[in-house]
């Protein structure tokens, strides 16, 4: 019996669940931050691997305070 874990996923898929592009997906998967196996000329994912995956928030960080920078002198 097969776990939903185990479950493949195309990059696209992939994609819509964790609400970035594709090419995010890809980036991910070459930085090693995401395994993956190729399949032809695409990849697939593990659907537990998706789950396992922690994105940072999306877009810069904030500035800091001004009361917290250093002025040059």
């Amino acid at each position: 019996m097969k776990n939903e874990r185990d479950t493949l996923l195309s990059t696209a898929e992939v994609a819509t669940q964790l609400g970035v592009t594709r090419q995010r997906v890809l980036e991910l998967i070459t930085s090693e931050r995401l395994p993956a196996i190729k399949v032809g000329r695409s990849y697939v994912v593990r659907a537990g691997d998706v789950a396992a995956l922690e994105l940072g928030k999306p877009g810069r960080p904030p500035k800091q305070a001004a009361s917290k920078r250093k002025r040059a002198a």
